[in-house]
């Protein structure tokens, strides 16, 4: 008896275990997949201006506030609070390569660290040469898809992250 109870809370400790790494690995790759569009010179980003992008890698709240900014802006014929990638923190960028590490941070929420050098060009229009720089996503999971609940950049001047943006 007592060894068949070390038996299924073995087996339950590996599927719980398996079903954790599974997690990581699809955030991973989640945000792999973002920060792939930006490698390279023909690295062409993830372009953030339609409902359907927006809420296909914001969850709700956030994208409503990316969404709502975007609308007003266009009404008003101005561009809104995010005039740069969040994803690279400028707006320019060639970007050789990048790093990612992703960590738990609670039930269904992973933190996905992201650090590369970008040599692209400046605002000023002149070539840099190079800023490090680290990306910081907050990513749910909403019904097995992951979200970005926000992101945050280092070294930045406030605001340093999105929602602190639009809550200016």
């Amino acid at each position: 008896m007592l060894t068949r109870r070390k038996t299924l809370l073995g087996a339950a400790s590996v599927i719980f275990a398996r079903g954790a790494q599974a997690a990581d690995s699809s955030a991973h790759d989640f945000v792999a997949a973002i920060y792939n569009t930006y490698v390279g010179k023909g690295g062409n980003g993830v372009a953030l201006d339609d409902a359907r992008t927006v809420r296909r890698y914001f969850e709700p709240s956030l994208a409503a506030l990316i969404l709502k900014d975007q609308q007003e802006a266009a009404r008003r014929n101005e561009v809104g609070a995010l005039d740069f990638d969040p994803f690279v923190d400028a707006q320019d960028w060639e970007i050789p390569a990048f790093a990612l590490t992703v960590s738990d941070a609670g039930a269904d929420k992973v933190s996905a660290s992201v650090k590369f050098t970008n040599s692209g060009k400046a605002s000023s229009g002149k070539a840099s040469s190079g800023k490090a720089s680290t990306v910081v996503l907050d990513l749910v999971r909403i019904k097995n898809a992951w979200k970005i609940a926000n992101i945050t950049w280092m070294p930045h001047d406030k605001p340093n992250n999105l929602r602190a943006l639009y809550a200016q």
